[in-house]
């Protein structure tokens, strides 16, 4: 089937794409299972792709880098003032939540038109569109009169960032040479960790002094100057060639996505990690403002510097796989987060932070390593099967922040950090089942592989 019969893009590739067959023994056709990459080099003249230190690769690093800061910063622009939204407001821990989860939700259901639109009428395109109507509803959010109405342009803002990381995960898998893509997205990655720590941060020490009003209105303003540099710096694409826009094909392309069974378990993934990393960034607020920390707004916001941590760790998931397989490697990012939410139960507020610290630095290496694997794996319709992932990301926010709310306001921290351990343990059995499949695979072809010995 050819790309414009499916509404893929057309790339011109010198290596060829990953392999899906899961008996590969390299290991690289099991996206949640993992292998090893292979060295980065120099790539072939013939490849015009960008590659690290070749022409255009730092303005297309530092353009989806601020893409990744705005996104996540307006995502996530109420997360770190809930307790101050519903006490202005009225209402529940749960209730607040809603002001997070509408705009995960929004996005969550938009991902995939907007990827088939970025399929049509461009990778960037769409990304520019996108960015410019969300930091105009940026700009509304601090009027809104009531809870519903914040909901309701929340919901707005979250549907147009849906066009955001679909199409930069296919820009890069187009435009960026194969061995640098892990790399490349996870800088796309480390610009997402960077905007959720600043918006908090700086929300959480705006809104002490002034209220939470003021404080998402400079969050708005600091979106508007990362949208225009993106517009400036981001490369023209070079390898895109526009697909079709109607809905069979599309149909088609998600039916294709869905039937692969490693696609599959990568999207479980990254909804798993993130129903952890949702519900305890919503609910820490609350906690850290009750007894025994009882913290101002100001500390509070300011305990999102740990983002940092995910800065790194999602920057440098491409070595962290080659060293450990991307098996390895989310075996290793749930680890991490399961012992930092145990460590969180502690009374002590060092304690929590380190727990924290861990949390954030499995969540983001995790989410790294899955979503470079869809970019490798999916064979055509790039761009749907990062929506695809993105779309199960979000729902597993939007879950992890309305039922990590319900749960902390029913019984505590402990409920919250219980729903994250059964996901953490879910992100497990699916690395497990993977690893599983491809030993029975690599079994099952040994007697093809062995040379036949005549007597």
């Amino acid at each position: 089937m050819t790309p414009a019969d499916t509404g893929a893009s057309t790339t011109v590739d010198a290596a060829p794409a990953a392999p899906s067959d899961p008996s590969d023994p390299s290991d690289a056709a099991d996206p949640s299972a993992p292998s090893a990459l292979p060295a980065p080099s120099v790539p072939e003249p013939s490849d015009s792709r960008m590659a690290p230190g070749g022409p255009g690769y730092r303005r297309m690093s530092l353009a989806l880098f601020l893409a990744g800061v705005a996104t996540f910063a307006l995502l996530y622009s109420t997360q770190a003032l809930l307790p101050l939204i519903s006490g202005d407001m009225g209402g529940t821990a749960s209730d607040a939540s809603w002001t997070v989860a509408a705009a995960t939700g929004g996005l969550a259901v938009f991902v995939l038109p907007m990827s088939a639109l970025s399929e049509r009428f461009g990778r960037r395109t769409v990304m520019t569109a996108s960015l410019a109507v969300a930091v105009t509803v940026g700009l509304l959010v601090p009027f809104a009169p009531s809870l519903p109405v914040l909901v309701a342009l929340r919901a707005v803002q979250g549907a147009a960032l849906a066009g955001l990381p679909a199409s930069a995960t296919a820009y890069l898998a187009e435009e960026v040479t194969p061995r640098a893509l892990v790399t490349a997205i996870g800088l796309f990655v480390a610009g997402n960790s960077v905007g959720g720590m600043s918006g908090r941060v700086i929300t959480g020490w705006v809104a002490q002094e002034w209220g939470w009003r003021v404080a998402v209105g400079v969050i708005g303003l600091v979106a508007v100057g990362c949208a225009v540099a993106f517009r400036l710096l981001l490369p023209a694409p070079r390898h895109f060639t526009a697909g079709s826009l109607r809905p069979r094909v599309l149909v088609r392309t998600v039916r294709d996505h869905l039937a692969n069974p490693l696609l599959r378990r990568l999207y479980a993934i990254g909804a798993l990690f993130m129903t952890v990393f949702g519900g305890v960034y919503t609910v820490i607020g609350y906690r850290l403002s009750e007894a025994p920390f009882s913290l101002p707004q100001g500390l509070i916001g300011s305990i999102f510097l740990v983002y940092l941590v995910g800065t790194v760790s999602s920057a440098t998931a491409g070595r962290l796989v080659s060293r450990l397989g991307r098996r390895g490697a989310l075996y290793l990012g749930a680890g991490t987060t399961a012992v930092g939410l145990l460590l969180s139960l502690a009374p002590s507020l060092p304690t929590v932070l380190l727990g924290l610290v861990l949390i954030t630095a499995g969540f983001f290496a995790g989410h790294a390593v899955a979503s470079s694997a869809v970019g490798k794996t999916a064979q055509h319709g790039r761009a749907q099967a990062a929506a695809l992932y993105q779309s199960a990301y979000y729902v597993g926010s939007s879950a992890g922040s309305t039922v990590g709310a319900v749960a902390f306001h029913s019984g505590g921290w402990a409920s919250t950090v219980g729903v994250g351990l059964l996901a953490v343990a879910g992100v497990v059995t699916i690395t497990v089942a993977g690893t599983l499949a491809a030993a029975r695979h690599r079994a099952d072809d040994a007697p093809a592989r062995t040379p036949r010995v005549s007597h």
